[in-house]
C-alpha cells in the first residue's frame, strides 16, 4: 500500500495536537483539507484512526501504533533535513584530498589551514598515494579530489591547473667544491644519486630525461619522504633530486646549494583533479574555489 507522504503529515500533525483545526494552521491547510486527507487514510487502511471528543480528536489503538512509527519517521526526516542543511552550510560534512605527502606538506598546507579556520566542522581526511594511485581512489570514490603533478591525460578525469614547480639536484657542504662548476649528465652520475624510492611524477620525468639523453639514471640510494631526500643531502650522502620550492628555506640559508647542469630541467605542474561530470559534496566545492 503506497499513501502519499502528504497524508501522514497530516495524521502526525492531527495526532499531535489532538485538534483538526491545528493540524490544518500547522500546515497551512483548511479544515476540510485535513478531514479528507484523514478519511482517504482511514478508508485506504480501512480502520479508523481517530474519535472525536470534546476537546477535539484522540487516537484509537489502531491509530496509536500507527503514531508510533509516523513520529520516528517524522523525526528522522527532520533530522535528515536538518543533516542536509549543515552539509549545505559547511557545518559538518568531509573533505577527502588524495595526494603524495610533500604536496601536502609544503603545497596544500596553507589552503587546508585556511580553509580549516572557516569550516571547523568539516572533517579532513588525507589520503597519501602516488599519482597512478591518486587516481586509482578518485575513481574508486575514496577522495573527492586529487592533488598531483601534471600531466594527466585521462577522459574519465578533469584536471585544473595550479602553481608551476622547478625540480633540481641539491647537494650540501660535503660536495661544496661544486658550487661553481657546471656539470654536464655524465659528470653528474659520477656522483652517488639519492631519489626518492617509489614511482612517483617527478622521479619519472627526470628518469626519462636522462634516457633522452642515453644515460640510464640508477639511484645508489632510494628514500621514502621528501623530508629524507633532504636530509640525506644535507649529511652529504650523495645529491638529492627535489623540488626547488620544498628546500627554499635551505637554499636560502646556505645548508643545500643547487647543482647547476648544462641541460635544462623541464617544469611541471601541480593540477586539481576530479571525476568529470560528477557532482562534488558542498565542502569539495568551496574548498575547489579556495584553491583556484
Amino acid at each position: 500500500m503506497n499513501n502519499n507522504y502528504e497524508l501522514y503529515k497530516v495524521f502526525y500533525w492531527a495526532a499531535k495536537t489532538g485538534s483538526l483545526t491545528q493540524a490544518a494552521k500547522a500546515l497551512y491547510l483548511t479544515q476540510p483539507s485535513v478531514s479528507h486527507a484523514i478519511k482517504q487514510l482511514e478508508d485506504n487502511f480501512g480502520i479508523t484512526l481517530f474519535y472525536r471528543t470534546s476537546k477535539g480528536v484522540d487516537l484509537t489503538h489502531e491509530g496509536a501504533m500507527l503514531y508510533s512509527y509516523i513520529e520516528q519517521s517524522h523525526i528522522l526526516i527532520s533530522l535528515a533535513e536538518k543533516k542536509m542543511a549543515e552539509l549545505k552550510n559547511l557545518e559538518s560534512g568531509e573533505l577527502k584530498i588524495g595526494g603524495s605527502d610533500s604536496l601536502f606538506k609544503h603545497y596544500l598546507l596553507p589552503f587546508l589551514e585556511e580553509f580549516h579556520k572557516q569550516h571547523p566542522g568539516i572533517g579532513l581526511s588525507l589520503i597519501h598515494g602516488t599519482t597512478p594511485e591518486v587516481i586509482t581512489f578518485l575513481k574508486e570514490g575514496r577522495i573527492d579530489l586529487g592533488v598531483v603533478r601534471l600531466p594527466i591525460v585521462d577522459p574519465q578525469l578533469e584536471v585544473r591547473e595550479g602553481i608551476q614547480l622547478q625540480d633540481c639536484f641539491v647537494a650540501g657542504s660535503h660536495y661544496a667544491n661544486l658550487k661553481d662548476t657546471v656539470l654536464s649528465l655524465d659528470m653528474l652520475l659520477e656522483y652517488p644519486i639519492i631519489l626518492f624510492s617509489r614511482n612517483s611524477r617527478a622521479r619519472m620525468a627526470v628518469t626519462e630525461l636522462f634516457h633522452d639523453y642515453g644515460y640510464e639514471l640508477k639511484p645508489e640510494i632510494e628514500v621514502g619522504s621528501v623530508d629524507l631526500l633532504i636530509e640525506f643531502a644535507r649529511k652529504g650522502l650523495g645529491i638529492s633530486y627535489v623540488t626547488r620550492e620544498f628546500v627554499s628555506k635551505e637554499l636560502e640559508e646556505g645548508s643545500l646549494f643547487e647543482i647547476r647542469l648544462d641541460v635544462q630541467l623541464p617544469p611541471s605542474k601541480v593540477g586539481l583533479m576530479i571525476m568529470r561530470n560528477m557532482p562534488l559534496s558542498s565542502a569539495a566545492n568551496k574548498f575547489m574555489e579556495h584553491m583556484i
